[in-house]
């Protein structure tokens, strides 16, 4: 079929069976759950509808379904995400395993509805598991795994993934839905672990933790998120088996072997990134390409073995740090010692085409080749030019 990437995302969860779906409408988010709410009335997906009156709202009733068990989705953007953001820690830290898209759009003000990444990673302490598509197709395959990897009983937290706004949310590319007795092998009904009540024997479940305890909640989650970069390799690979599409797990490597500069990029962006290293190596320039498709946990490993060797990493950040920089360039520079070059572009949703990432590409190896340390760009702003 032919969808959007935000259609491809509603096919996915309702290829995954999802049982409870909460959300409210944000741009450019909203397709997702009306194209959802499409297939709830049809009959076509059996699950509870939750027309709520705030993104808060919509993920506490997430949990509410999770914590009894039932497969839970939601769908923000931008403030949305920021005004859920209470909850979602609630969510995260609590270890609840909803599953969240986030269409990426600048936070206000001033008030735009364009593409960036800060919202989506201005949520990278809370505890989920975090994922990026370049797609139309990985969003969909992202949708299933998302629900493989959260319910898995080793990790058992909520996964968000990141879909750029417009240039993926609303771009309609081919779609190859896996067939639903192959989704629901892949992914079979949650495990319903009731804790069934003793009128002999009460207990009570409080949510207070004090000195004693909470350090050691807290390094629970860290094992979990951490240990999951190997859970989230098996599920690619599982995929690829029963999608007959190859899937990348953490990292994907593009024309890396030999390159002279890596661009790292995340997002919808990266075919083009591709497209400009394809152009660069005809031009004599070995240039490749380090695709992010997994923000947290952070592949610093994997990371590391993709950019070995190359003369400049040039990270692209579509998102600021105020005081402190692009937030997946600082992530990258704490682990590597390659040289490496950090271009802030694509805020706001200003475009990123092929030539741009040529510029940077050939603009990284220059300045490493002069004996550059390595520093901030601001690429395509008129202070630049």
């Amino acid at each position: 079929m032919i969808a959007t990437g935000n259609h491809a995302v509603a096919h996915g969860v309702k290829a995954a069976r999802a049982e409870v779906v909460a959300a409210y409408p944000i741009t450019p988010q909203t397709q997702i759950i009306e194209k959802l709410s499409e297939f709830i009335e049809r009959g076509d997906m059996r699950a509870k509808l939750l027309r709520v009156e705030s993104e808060h709202s919509a993920m506490a009733a997430c949990i509410g379904a999770s914590a009894c068990g039932a497969r839970a989705f939601t769908a923000t953007s931008s403030q949305g995400l920021l005004y859920m953001s209470e909850m979602v820690f609630w969510a995260g830290l609590g270890s609840f395993p909803v599953v969240m898209a986030v269409v990426t759009r600048t936070l206000a003000p001033p008030w735009s509805i364009w593409n960036e990444h800060t919202d989506i990673l201005s949520q990278r302490d809370a505890g989920w598991i975090m994922m990026m598509c370049e797609s139309v197709q990985e969003a969909y395959d992202s949708t299933l795994q998302a629900f493989k990897i959260a319910e898995d009983g080793r990790v058992r937290q909520p996964v968000m993934f990141g879909l750029d706004a417009f240039s993926l949310s609303h771009t309609s590319e081919r779609l190859d839905p896996v067939e639903q007795q192959e989704a629901d092998a892949f992914l079979p009904a949650p495990e319903r672990n009731w804790k069934v009540l003793d009128v002999q024997d009460p207990t009570t479940y409080g949510n207070m933790a004090g000195p004693d305890i909470m350090m050691e909640i807290r390094h629970s989650i860290m094992e979990r998120v951490k240990n999951s970069a190997h859970l989230i390799e098996e599920v690619a690979l599982e995929f690829s088996r029963i999608s007959g599409r190859e899937q990348t797990g953490l990292v994907e490597g593009y024309k890396t072997s030999g390159a002279e500069v890596v661009l790292v990029v995340a997002g919808a962006s990266s075919g083009d990134a591709k497209d400009a290293a394809d152009t660069l190596r005809e031009e004599g320039v070995k240039a490749g390409v380090a695709r992010l498709r997994v923000i947290r946990p952070f592949p610093a490993e994997k990371i590391r073995e993709t950019v070995q060797g190359c003369k400049a990493v040039a990270v692209v950040d579509r998102d600021y740090s105020f005081g402190c920089g692009g937030i997946i360039g600082k992530e990258v520079a704490s682990a590597t010692r390659a040289r490496q070059f950090n271009y802030i572009a694509g805020i706001g949703g200003r475009d990123l085409s092929i030539s741009d990432f040529m510029g940077v590409a050939k603009d990284a190896l220059r300045r490493s080749e002069a004996g550059e340390e390595g520093g901030e760009i601001w690429w395509g702003t008129k202070r630049h030019q």
